[in-house]
């Protein structure tokens, strides 16, 4: 870990901003695993984490109220293993945990730099962290403190982007936050296509059109039920959060 990860005051009292020019209140904000492990794949990148927390924290002292999802990809991806034979339930399971590891690694990183988080588990596993109760997390975001949503949805079958979305919903709120390794939403995958176009705006209805892989079918689709709106962007560029929760342009509004 670099060495000022433990630079940063503790967050007491107050945050340091009003927040009264923030566009988005109440956050949900979806991180992929592959992103914690950085460079090398697999497992945890210390420094790429400390990075991505250092994002949070700016958020988090704007008075942001932040919930997050991360998935399990540098972990293990039930989809790959049971493309490999093993059972599909047994499989997501397996995906499941590995997203309460990097749940737990995030905290870790979050609570030394002074910001007070809780990681809530779809499944029950109360020597780790606390069972998800929707009101008990919703009391959380009123006391200040960021929720890790872990375990996706509890069920197998569907992805970490649904267990996003739901819990967005769930928590009332304003705006999902998707953060990728690139700008935002593309015509074409960006690192294959150079001729590829980055949307500012697009429809939930084009996304499905054009089958865009910005997130799975049912996450979507749940999102557009639901009017919820939808920012993808870099998280590689700092300060893009904070600049989205202010409503500046930034990455790909899809609505």
């Amino acid at each position: 870990m670099s060495d000022n990860a433990h630079d940063h005051p503790p967050l007491v009292g107050e945050p340091v901003a009003d927040g009264g020019d923030l566009k988005f209140k109440r956050i949900l904000l979806k991180l992929s695993g592959e992103a914690l492990a950085g460079e090398r794949g697999v497992g945890f990148d210390f420094d790429r984490i400390g990075f991505f927390a250092d994002q949070i924290l700016e958020v988090a002292r704007l008075g942001v109220q932040l919930g997050m999802v991360i998935g399990g990809g540098n972990i293990v991806r039930g989809t790959q293993l049971s493309q490999m034979g093993m059972d599909r339930v047994g499989a997501d399971y397996m995906g499941m945990l590995g997203t309460v590891i990097n749940a737990m690694a995030l905290q870790d990183v979050l609570e030394k730099r002074g910001l007070d988080t809780r990681v809530m588990t779809a499944i029950r596993m109360e020597e780790l962290a606390e069972p998800y109760i929707r009101r008990r997390a919703l009391r959380h975001f009123e006391k200040g403190r960021t929720v890790i949503f872990a375990a996706g949805t509890g069920n197998p079958y569907f992805s970490t982007d649904t267990a996003a979305v739901l819990r967005a919903i769930q928590m009332k709120a304003d705006v999902i936050i998707k953060a990728t390794s690139v700008d935002g939403v593309y015509s074409a995958d960006p690192k294959k296509d150079p001729n590829a176009t980055l949307y500012e705006t697009i429809s939930y209805r084009d996304v499905m059109l054009e089958e865009l892989r910005v997130m799975d079918q049912t996450a979507i689709t749940l999102c557009k039920e639901n009017q919820l709106p939808l920012v993808v962007l870099n998280i590689h560029r700092p300060g893009a959060i904070v600049r989205a929760v202010r409503g500046e342009r930034v990455g790909t509004l899809v609505s």
